[in-house]
């Protein structure tokens, strides 16, 4: 089974313009990943797919790999299956391009959904945290998602889901992290169907996955992920590689 990880690298922002190639302790943020991805030693080849000139240069010049975009993506997933589309690969792993600071731990049980899937059942596996917060629950930007008795998901929204009608019962919440891992059949379906009703009402791309048949693996994982969204995120990020190195 080839695994390979795929870094999206767009370099436009809304809220951080070309944060990628924000300075993060000597080497650009999205070097910074690339390197972390390799250094897992979980991946047969690391990729960064880009739209921007400067990124790929980059990782080119730093001898890694980059494949550019040959059109406009809407997501991540398109532009990943573009790149993966003519490559003989197995598992897809989507490593998010502004979080140098890899989750080795949550990686390695998303690609062992994969080996213990012997009749190659899952289609997908993502990463879910427990929020206990009632803000975090009920914000719409914490994408929720609700499972089944066997972690598979059954919908992702921006709604807070479940509702808690009874509230003798005990209810978990749970957000989504954009976090993917796919065999690449999954993601070249994904790309060759149109958006979906229920994905252009949320605005969630894994519910496309859903809405044409894909089968969802959710694993839970406590660690928070450490992104880079704004110029306090990237200070933040320099101040733990000095406390690191």
């Amino acid at each position: 089974m080839k695994v390979i990880a795929m870094i999206p690298a767009r370099y436009s922002a809304s809220r951080f313009p070309g944060k990628l190639m924000k300075d993060l302790a000597g080497k650009p943020v999205i070097l910074r990943t690339y390197e972390a991805a390799l250094n897992t030693n979980l991946f047969d080849e690391v990729y960064v797919v880009t739209d921007s000139d400067v990124i790929f240069n980059t990782i080119k010049n730093a001898k890694g790999k980059a494949i550019m975009s040959i059109k406009e993506h809407e997501c991540g997933s398109d532009r990943i299956a573009e790149a993966v589309e003519n490559l003989a690969v197995d598992i897809v792993i989507n490593v998010q391009g502004d979080e140098p600071f890899i989750d080795a731990i949550s990686l390695t049980k998303l690609i062992q959904v994969f080996k213990d899937d012997a009749k190659k059942e899952v289609d997908l596996a993502s990463l879910k945290v427990e929020i206990k917060d009632k803000i975090d629950v009920e914000n719409p930007n914490n994408v929720k998602v609700i499972t089944d008795v066997n972690n598979m998901a059954i919908y992702f929204s921006r709604s807070v889901i479940p509702y808690h009608r009874d509230t003798n019962i005990n209810v978990k919440y749970y957000k989504h992290k954009g976090v993917y891992a796919f065999r690449k059949q999954a993601l070249i379906d994904f790309y060759n169907t149109p958006i979906t009703p229920l994905e252009a009402a949320e605005k969630i791309e894994a519910i496309r996955y859903q809405e044409i048949g894909k089968k969802i693996k959710m694993v839970e994982t406590s660690v928070e992920s450490i992104g880079i969204d704004t110029p306090e995120d990237l200070e933040k990020a320099i101040k733990i590689l000095d406390n690191n190195e």
